[in-house]
């Protein structure tokens, strides 16, 4: 497909550049694409009753490290300033990252990051260029390794906001703690898993009380979150692989719920790709280490997940090709279109969208035994087939 069929026009006004307080009173768009109305305005905080007992929330329990660094490239006398966002960790001493302006660097060039010459004593970490690409991106050896390396940028430095938040202001300490989910736990992601930025411990024993799963996968979020697509049609485009993680445990727990009929509800587009990238070809989920590519367009098949919980994206992005996939092309247009009319916020830190498929997984429609009373998403009461 072409790139272009994935645009629209977004008002600058409508990029959110602080989040919700508390996190769960951001709006819901919930999108349904075979009724009508197609949309309905809700409220994260309304979500319990959005879903039904026996459903599962999935969450990316990935932790965002502070990996925006800026420092000074100092080569024979001449300095000149440079900013890095650590990308993809190589070993205990190197790191990949994308850096600003690129053409600034050289390998051989020495960076300084923060001031004074120890990062122990006076707040200070140096690497040294050892590669340049194409795109901005360089291999980084630090003069650290390991625990000490991990602490210094820990200290140093700030979160990696997305671009159309950073360029509009400078990043600070509320967002050490706004760009981090609650029940973030293992460190390597350089962008949050934003859908669950609006979970509350609150919501989180709400929806327990009510029977509703909770179970965590790991997605490092990594570079391709910062590219733009610049190739013109889609199978042109290359997606850059992301470490990932779903444990035994939490894919028998998983294939438990669709087999009593329960819906899978992926919370973010991180844990929907890991979710698929770990769908066996019997549509049983696996346990999965390792990394993933998957790049997901219209026309794919969904093998797993029933629902999607998940921000308002970018136009022409990976992930506004993702839901349209999931809800269908026409479908998401229409209910951006809603959403911008009726003033949402978007992006990282902007609302959210409770999406139903196109078409059902498999495994629902081959289930006829499973039947549940739930709250519809428009607000009725209704008898449904799992």
């Amino acid at each position: 497909m072409r790139v272009d069929d994935f645009d629209f026009e977004l008002p600058e006004q409508l990029i959110a550049l602080r989040p919700a307080s508390p996190r769960d009173a951001a709006r819901l768009l919930v999108v349904n694409p075979r009724s009508e109305p197609r949309v309905a305005d809700r409220m994260i905080a309304e979500l319990p009753n959005l879903l039904s007992p026996g459903d599962a929330l999935v969450f990316n329990d990935t932790r965002v490290i502070p990996a925006e660094l800026e420092g000074t490239r100092d080569r024979d006398g001449a300095v000149a300033k440079v900013s890095v966002t650590l990308i993809e960790r190589l070993d205990d001493q190197r790191w990949q990252a994308l850096a600003r302006p690129a053409k600034r660097l050289k390998q051989g060039d020495r960076i300084t990051f923060g001031e004074g010459g120890n990062v122990c004593l006076a707040g200070a970490l140096a690497a040294t260029v050892e590669a340049r690409g194409q795109e901005g991106e360089v291999t980084l050896g630090f003069e650290l390794s390991g625990t000490a390396l991990d602490q210094a940028v820990a200290t140093l430095g700030a979160m990696p906001l997305p671009p159309y938040i950073a360029s509009r202001r400078t990043p600070d300490e509320r967002d050490r703690t706004d760009y981090q989910t609650t029940f973030a736990r293992q460190d390597g992601a350089v962008a949050a898993p934003t859908a669950g930025l609006h979970f509350t411990p609150q919501l989180m024993e709400t929806l327990a009380a009510r029977g509703i799963s909770r179970h965590f996968v790991t997605l490092h979020v990594g570079a391709g979150t910062f590219l733009p697509v610049r190739a013109d049609d889609t199978k042109d485009h290359v997606m850059h692989a992301e470490q990932g993680l779903i444990s035994a445990e939490t894919a028998a727990a998983l294939n438990q719920v669709k087999a009593r009929g329960g819906k899978i509800v992926a919370v973010g587009t991180t844990s929907l790709r890991i979710l698929e990238s770990a769908t066996g070809d019997d549509d049983k989920l696996q346990p999965f280490s390792g990394s993933t590519r998957i790049f997901i367009t219209p026309g794919y098949r969904f093998r797993f997940v029933d629902r999607l919980l998940t921000n308002f994206h970018l136009p022409r992005s990976t992930l506004f090709m993702l839901v349209s996939a999931f809800s269908g092309l026409d479908t998401i247009k229409a209910a951006y279109a809603h959403a911008i009319e009726h003033g949402y916020r978007f992006y990282s830190y902007g609302d959210a969208c409770l999406l139903r498929p196109a078409i059902e997984t498999v495994g629902m429609d081959e289930n006829p035994e499973a039947t549940e009373l739930s709250l519809s998403p428009f607000g009725e009461r209704v008898g449904v087939r799992g």
